[in-house]
């Protein structure tokens, strides 16, 4: 077991569920102190020996495995490895590049000048030539076990996922099968010679802290150890309770905290109290490595049924219905209340066992029986709860309550563990008993994943309304210290809390993959740092199915380009100082460019060698001369659209007959909505090469109407233009400059043809201006007795 202070980590790590690596339990060199006179002499021969035997007998060991769980210490040996031996290698760079800056002030004389170097200065460079190249041999050698450990990683990663390929795949006898339990009631004599050593070692230690002289110490620390978790964290959750009511704003950050706070002190108390726990009954004789094993899954166990009891407290929240986050009913929150301790206290104990055939070396029959007792356990309790919940919410509907709000995401979760819960049971009964093991583990680890990430989410999006709002004070600071306004303050706090969630999201997501009840969490850190660093997700593969984890990465990519579509949409973009059309452009760029990336990821996930596609791009080339040629030059159309912007959403534009308004710019054509409201679909190569005339491009444009009147020959021509020019000027819509004005257009037998032109404000109003300009002018030239043509009669 590890120290007091690695608790402290290891429980702040469990809590926030995010990227931090834990200290690990393998033997970790002294630093070096400021008045040390060289890395060199801190960074032994013996240093490196030891390493590279710890990282040959780590290699042994991974190469005699035959279980799935017993490749987790070794994983974590290896990290601590490599983490040393960065650490040794940040001892020797400073050092390196002292000697190197030394040798070059000191760097060979000219040759005439040979003669003339004193002896020392040659002796000099000499020691400081073979103190350097001692420092160059020292970094090659790190660098080479680093390598093979890193190597040694993703072997290891291979072996898990064979390993964990082969067990779910195992196919034994039914549940139903009598012959099934036998080896739990009748082990086989070997395994009962390996539970009696077992029980030995454990006797043995204890009864080294239980002879006289030693009991009255081992008492009070155990008593201490069950009143701390009793009463500590009854105390403690007030203690943070008080200072988050008078030290917290009141709101929705106020609530956050409080959850928050049942959760810290119940991991805290939970892990000091094993600490103490543990001292006192291992403080005389140190462990076998077959207790030390035990000890240290177990420490895990007791870790997760912390969490599961300590997210259910604080999210439930039973006694304070106000302060509970997520939007569950009463009702519901009473039933699922007695559950998760429950199912912690059902954990505790089949986990436990499980980890003790495990740590024993049992007989694989003796381990498929715990297995699937313990998957029917955890099973049969997690249906219970779904049963619950469901006649709980069928009572509220036929009482005539409405159930919690966000049913969709309620009934998803709902409808998700449900089905899990079925396929685990169905796995029991035909047979595939790891498999059944496997997915209620994944069903309690995802448990944890959700509530913590939920929890933090949460957090982070209230921190952000409060610490940017510009009603509180680190706002008004915020504003005076930038010198910006509550439009830019609330942009900087809906980015930031995007973002954060985006980040907080994608953890949760890998944390799904590289962790589970049965993995250690220092290994999930690491894991989970390799994968945001790059390396980690082009090489790990977690999920036994490709294709499965390729769905998952679409389906989920999907998801998230939807949800960050809709931000920008609903959020982001509205706050800015953007036209609408720029806003859609953006949204649809922004949508297309993450959907490319779905697929890319996609393919990736697939196992898709990028090297490998050159019969991809063939079969694309041939395809594109022949049948996809249109769709891709409208498709490059549409992002030359987005990015130059010719025309842009909200435009009125003409092409090939058709006027109306750009109202969406689509990734093939752009949609144009008529005068009566239909919808025009225009391929967006059409918008760029041929002619178009954009209205309301200039961002200024005017309206012209024009009316063309023919009046027979014996009228006044100069009392109609009068006429005409007073009907124009009049009018409330038609501007002053530029003025409208009369022209005498054609003279024909028929009659006299007048012309009358005026400017108004917005090409979209024209129409209707007309026809009231129409209807007005009707109306004077009948008060005059002016009679229009009359067209000729037919021959």
């Amino acid at each position: 077991m590890r120290n007091a202070l690695k608790s402290v980590i290891f429980i702040v790590f469990v809590l926030l569920a995010s990227s931090g690596a834990m200290l690990s339990a393998a033997p970790m060199l002294d630093v070096p102190g400021a008045g040390a006179s060289s890395a060199v002499a801190k960074v032994s021969d013996s240093d490196l020996e030891a390493l590279q035997g710890q990282l040959n007998s780590l290699k042994q060991q991974v190469s005699q495995v035959s279980n799935y769980n017993q490749l987790e210490p070794p994983q974590d040996l290896v990290q601590s490895l490599i983490k040393e031996a960065d650490r040794l290698s940040a001892l020797l760079l400073p050092e390196q590049a002292q000697l190197q800056s030394q040798l070059g002030v000191l760097s060979p004389a000219p040759l005439a000048e040979a003669t003339l170097e004193e002896s020392d200065i040659a002796s000099q460079r000499a020691a400081l030539t073979e103190q350097k190249n001692k420092v160059d041999s020292k970094l090659k050698t790190l660098a080479a076990i680093k390598a093979s450990a890193a190597e040694l990683l993703t072997q290891i990663a291979a072996i898990r996922r064979s390993l964990l390929e082969t067990e779910v795949t195992q196919r034994t006898r039914s549940i139903l099968n009598p012959w099934f339990w036998v080896p739990l009631f009748d082990p086989p004599a070997d395994d009962r010679q390996r539970l009696v050593e077992f029980m030995q070692q454990a006797g043995d230690t204890l009864h080294s802290v239980w002879q006289p002289g030693k009991r009255l110490l081992t008492s009070v620390l155990v008593i201490f150890a069950v009143v701390l978790w009793g009463l500590g964290r009854r105390l403690a959750e007030r203690g943070l309770t008080w200072l988050c009511i008078h030290r917290m704003p009141e709101g929705r950050l106020r609530r956050s905290a409080l959850a928050l706070a049942s959760v810290v002190a119940t991991v805290l108390t939970a892990g000091i109290a094993l600490r103490v726990l543990f001292f006192a009954l291992t403080r005389e004789l140190p462990l076998t490595p077959q207790l030390a094993g035990f000890s240290e899954e177990f420490e895990k166990i007791v870790y997760t049924c912390v969490m599961i009891t300590g997210l259910s407290r604080a999210l439930l929240s039973t006694q304070h219905p106000s302060w509970r986050l997520p939007a569950i009913a009463d009702e519901v929150a009473l039933a699922i209340k007695p559950y998760p301790r429950r199912l912690a206290a059902v954990l505790l104990v089949a986990v436990s066992v499980a980890q003790l055939t495990n740590a024993t070396g049992m007989s694989s029959e003796v381990v498929i029986t715990v297995r699937g007792l313990v998957a029917l356990i955890i099973s049969t309790l997690i249906g219970s709860i779904l049963l619950r919940v469901n006649r709980t919410r069928r009572a509220m509907v036929v009482a005539g309550d409405a159930p919690e709000a966000g049913r969709t995401l309620a009934g998803v979760v709902y409808a998700f563990a449900s089905i899990a819960t079925v396929a685990s049971l169905f796995s029991l009964l035909i047979g595939y008993v790891s498999l059944s093991r496997f997915i209620t583990y994944e069903l309690v680890w995802l448990f944890i994943i959700f509530a913590g990430f939920y929890l933090l989410i949460q957090l982070l999006k209230d921190s952000c309304e409060y610490l940017f709002s510009p009603r509180q004070p680190t706002g008004k600071t915020l504003k005076q210290l930038l010198g910006i306004g509550d439009t830019r303050l609330e942009q900087i706090s809906v980015i930031l809390s995007g973002v954060g969630r985006a980040a907080l999201l994608l953890i949760a997501f890998i944390s799904l993959l590289v962790g589970g009840v049965g993995s250690t969490l220092g290994q999930l850190a690491n894991n989970t740092l390799a994968m945001l660093g790059g390396d980690g997700l082009r090489k790990l593969n977690i999920v036994p199915a490709n294709l499965l984890h390729g769905l998952l990465a679409l389906l989920i990519g999907i998801y998230l380009v939807r949800t960050l579509s809709r931000w920008l949409d609903n959020e982001l973009l509205p706050k800015t100082e953007m036209d609408p059309g720029m806003c859609a452009s953006l949204s649809t760029l922004f949508s297309n460019i993450g959907y490319a990336l779905v697929i890319l990821l996609m393919l990736s996930s697939l196992g898709v060698k990028w090297t490998n596609l050159a019969w991809i791009v063939s079969a694309l080339s041939v395809g594109i001369g022949f049948g996809l040629q249109e769709i891709v030059k409208n498709f490059v159309s549409g992002l030359i659209l987005l990015t130059e912007r010719p025309v842009k959403v909200g435009d009125l534009i003409s092409i090939s007959g058709v006027e109306g308004d750009i109202r969406r710019i689509n990734v093939r054509a752009t949609e144009i909505q008529l005068a009566d409201r239909s919808i025009v679909i225009v391929p967006n190569s059409q918008l760029i090469s041929q002619n178009l005339r954009n209205v309301t491009l200039g961002g200024s444009a005017q309206g012209v109407a024009t009316l063309e009147l023919t009046f027979p020959l014996d009228i006044d021509p100069e009392q109609v233009r009068n006429l005409l020019y007073d009907t124009f000027c009049e009018h409330e819509s038609i501007l002053e400059k530029p003025a409208p004005f009369v022209r005498f257009s054609q003279l024909k037998p028929e009659g006299i043809t007048l012309t009358i032109t005026g400017y108004v404000a917005s090409p979209r109003a024209v129409g209707s201006i007309k026809s009231e300009l129409l209807f007005e002018i009707l109306k004077r030239l009948g008060a005059a007795g002016i009679e229009l043509a009359k067209p000729p009669p037919a021959a």
